[in-house]
């Protein structure tokens, strides 16, 4: 049976990690923990951590109604993956699932999330990983719908299980009740991302930056546009590679 490493960037007391927890156990996969013990969103694949004396601080936890081994971390999800994967866990963990995350993760701008970001340090080890993230909006409202995307993450587990080591994929799942949701739909990245930075305001000693919901609509065949239309999206992912191009050769050999 493999063994599954669970993070996020929303820390770990998160509804959306307690989901994916049990949508992993109910996979047949067995379950260990290790999520920021606070908020770390927006963090990309950083290895910043809080230390005491040379270590990072770590303390175990009890998730409610979860028989997990759990540990709440003082670091970015990339940390928490580059030490599981790096002898911290034995046995090592086979994959790392990181989410459910409270927003969607797509277009380009995932390169700023801390989701994705956990999923592409386990590829750096040539580890399977799968990033979740579920279609909040930016002031969200009621109750929202972990279980559509939880509902979700056993057939793609099936598919990542009998990819290539190192593969990584990541599921944007409308936040709509299962019934409604479109099938599941393979989509390139958009341009930008749900979300972009703009600066508010510009003064001596500061300037100030505020998150809005991008107003263009989307390219028709993009994750944005598609997740836009009611259908969970399914995306490979590369992490950090050479581009096979000319541009450096022809540069160097007009030096020479």
């Amino acid at each position: 049976m493999p063994l599954a490493l669970v993070t996020n960037d929303d820390g770990i007391d998160s509804a959306g990690l307690h989901t994916l927890v049990r949508a992993a156990l109910d996979a047949g996969v067995d379950v260990i923990v290790a999520a920021p013990a606070e908020q770390a969103s927006g963090a990309s694949a950083a290895l910043t951590a809080v230390r005491q004396d040379g270590r990072t601080v770590v303390e175990q936890r009890d998730l409610p109604g979860l028989d997990v081994p759990a540990w709440a971390v003082q670091a970015q999800p990339g940390h928490i993956v580059a030490a599981a994967l790096n002898g911290w866990f034995d046995p090592r963990p086979d994959l790392v699932l990181s989410g459910i995350n409270h927003g969607a993760n797509v277009g380009r701008a995932i390169l700023h999330s801390g989701t994705v970001g956990a999923a592409l340090t386990a590829k750096i080890s040539d580890t399977r990983a799968l990033a979740v993230s579920l279609d909040v909006d930016l002031h969200p409202s009621g109750d929202r719908h972990w279980e559509t995307a939880a509902g979700l993450v056993a057939p793609v587990l099936e598919l990542l299980l009998e990819s290539p080591d190192g593969t990584v994929l990541s599921l944007n799942v409308p936040d709509l009740p299962a019934a409604q949701v479109g099938p599941i739909r393979h989509a390139r990245l958009a341009r930008g991302g749900a979300v972009q930075t703009r600066v508010e305001e510009v003064r001596d000693g500061g300037v100030r930056l505020s998150e809005v919901e991008v107003p263009d609509a989307p390219e028709h065949d993009t994750d944005s546009a598609l997740l836009d239309a009611g259908h969970p999206t399914l995306t490979e992912l590369r992490s950090v590679d050479a581009h096979d191009s000319e541009l450096v050769q022809k540069w160097l050999a007009g030096r020479g």
